[in-house]
């Protein structure tokens, strides 16, 4: 999906991080599966993650956004974390970008940050189909039809499985510009994550410039048996 439509997406190192032993005679126990890697302004990252999709960070012109992409089918319109993630047209954690008045610095404050995916390309196509009919009618004058189309969609985030990225160094050009209310209300936590501010060439501008991200998505319900000290590294 284009960027443009939401409002709120190198070094690899995945780990399979196993929370306990698997005793003999018992099903194995879940992975919180951890993806780490570090983006460059305008650079894409992608890794494999859980349930056959693939992990990406994706560069567009005001920063990245979360993609969730089916690892071996052909990239569609839509991907698994933006419709299991609302709020639509709206300021959004898939984002890591100045989109909507955000800062640089608002965009790296907001962390950690949590989204949401569907696990199987039946549920997003039902997804899909409730957005259209949730889109078939302006925000500003709802429908019966729309409004059934957004009760499904939060329906289906509300069972989507969860993930959380994690800023753990940053790279950025600060934004001169007051700071939002909507910024303020996610973006608490810029000084306590690690980063550092870089001189513009071109001077001061009102949102600023994110130009290095380093992060760790943890994906904690996956369906992967793991054992005590299972670690995989590239």
């Amino acid at each position: 999906m284009n960027a443009a439509r939401w409002i709120a997406a190198g070094l690899l190192a995945p780990i399979l991080a196993a929370h306990a032993a698997n005793p003999p005679g018992k099903k194995a126990k879940s992975c919180v599966l951890t993806i780490e890697g570090e983006v460059k302004r305008g650079e894409n990252f992608r890794h494999a993650g859980p349930a056959g999709l693939d992990f990406m960070l994706e560069a567009i012109p005001s920063g990245w956004i979360v993609r969730m992409l089916d690892s071996t089918a052909p990239r569609g319109e839509f991907d698994y974390a933006g419709l299991a993630t609302p709020p639509y047209i709206s300021p959004n954690p898939i984002l890591i970008s100045t989109d909507f008045a955000f800062r640089a610095q608002d965009a790296i404050g907001w962390n950690p940050r949590s989204f949401q995916y569907f696990r199987t390309p039946a549920v997003l196509k039902e997804a899909i189909a409730a957005y259209r009919q949730y889109t078939s009618a302006p925000p500003n004058a709802p429908t019966a039809q729309s409004q059934q189309g957004m009760a499904k969609l939060l329906q289906l985030s509300a069972r989507a499985a969860p993930a959380k990225l994690e800023i753990l160094d940053a790279h950025l050009i600060g934004g001169t510009r007051n700071q939002t209310a909507a910024a303020s209300l996610v973006a608490t936590h810029f000084l306590s994550t690690a980063h550092v501010v870089e001189q513009s060439p071109t001077g001061p501008s009102p949102l600023g410039m994110i130009t290095l991200v380093r992060f760790r998505v943890s994906f904690p319900e996956v369906d992967v048996p793991c054992k005590s000290s299972d670690s995989l590294r590239h």
